[in-house]
């Protein structure tokens, strides 16, 4: 199909490394259920490629000057499958409570819902400082509930650096504890700012 080919060279990097994030969740999910020794460490490594892809595809966009619409509504939404996809494994594998990941989810959806109320505008709303923060704090706990799943896979160097006990846990399992709150707290605290900064979007709509 040389004519799809020829619009794929056509999509700028920063797009393409968003939708690259789309199949690199589906990976992630793919390892992160399957049972082989150090699937949690496979699904560590991919899930931390897929957040370079989010650290990258913005700072190039914004460098290179190739902001698009496609970006400004496709970027998000793949930061929210990758976030939500993992939160909701980690419940289905023990290591998260499901109400906090019914905050997150519900969170995304209440903005999702908002930035479809505001294209039937025509407006298009971008992501915030406020968002980029919640992802950030998102993302780290994820990577730390991933490695406190898979650092015992790495030998001695692993139990050395993330295994001493604080309290009688290793301090891995503390830190991650701490991710989980401090990302459903940024979630709440960003969500609440995103819906009151727009209100205008959905109180002429009513």
């Amino acid at each position: 199909m040389p004519g799809l080919s020829a619009e794929i060279r056509r999509v700028n990097l920063p797009n393409k490394l968003t939708v690259s994030r789309f199949a690199l969740t589906a990976i992630f999910l793919g390892v992160i259920f399957a049972r082989f020794p150090g699937n949690e460490t496979i699904a560590l490594i991919v899930f931390s490629l897929a957040g370079i892809t989010d650290a990258l595809d913005g700072r190039i966009a914004r460098r290179r000057g190739l902001i698009t619409n496609f970006g400004i509504l496709m970027d998000p939404l793949a930061d929210k499958i990758l976030t939500c996809s993992a939160f909701i494994a980690f419940v289905e594998l023990g290591q998260i409570e499901a109400w906090m990941v019914v905050v997150m989810v519900a969170r995304e959806l209440a903005i999702t819902g908002l930035r479809l109320l505001a294209a039937s505008q025509n407006l298009v709303l971008a992501a915030e400082g406020f968002g980029k923060h919640k992802t950030i704090s998102q993302i780290v706990a994820i990577l730390s509930i991933l490695v406190l799943l898979s650092y015992e896979q790495w030998g001695a160097a692993g139990v050395w650096i993330f295994g001493p006990a604080v309290g009688g846990h290793p301090w891995i399992w503390w830190f991650a504890d701490c991710a989980k709150w401090l990302a459903v707290l940024l979630t709440i605290l960003s969500g609440a700012i995103y819906l009151w900064r727009n209100r205008q979007i959905y109180l002429r709509s009513l």
